[in-house]
């Protein structure tokens, strides 16, 4: 189930902050956009999946027109589907491989972790 809510970020000598003027005391910040808006729909998330769990409806998101910008702040639509933030969770996995295998690994410093899913992701998408 997609989502999709309007923010307004705010440009500040310390980077970005976004608030969800829909969403009841949901903010973020970033010091690249690209940040904020990561962290933006992870706060997003976290407010739908609690809002979802504790039976309570969601709000109409407000028209990106109606938010009041100033010559600091400007608007944009944060996007998410909950169904994969639900699912998003790391799962333990046990695996076997060679003594030598994993010795290279280690010297080199590979994160086990990372690298089968980095591995996962690109033989299943």
């Amino acid at each position: 189930m997609k989502f999709i809510y309007p923010a307004i970020i705010h440009d500040d000598s310390d980077g970005f902050w976004a608030e969800f003027p829909d969403l009841e005391y949901t903010s973020s910040t970033g010091s690249t956009l690209t940040e904020l808006i990561t962290n933006a729909q992870e706060a997003m998330e976290l407010y739908i999946l609690g809002a979802l769990e504790d039976g309570e409806s969601l709000p109409t998101p407000t028209s990106i027109r109606n938010l009041p910008c100033t010559d600091t702040t400007y608007p944009t639509l944060v996007q998410t589907d909950i169904d994969l933030a639900k699912n998003s969770k790391s799962v333990k996995k046990t695996l076997t491989i060679p003594a030598w295998l994993n010795d290279r690994a280690l010297e080199k410093g590979i994160n086990f972790s990372q690298l089968l899913q980095e591995a996962l992701v690109e033989k299943t998408l």
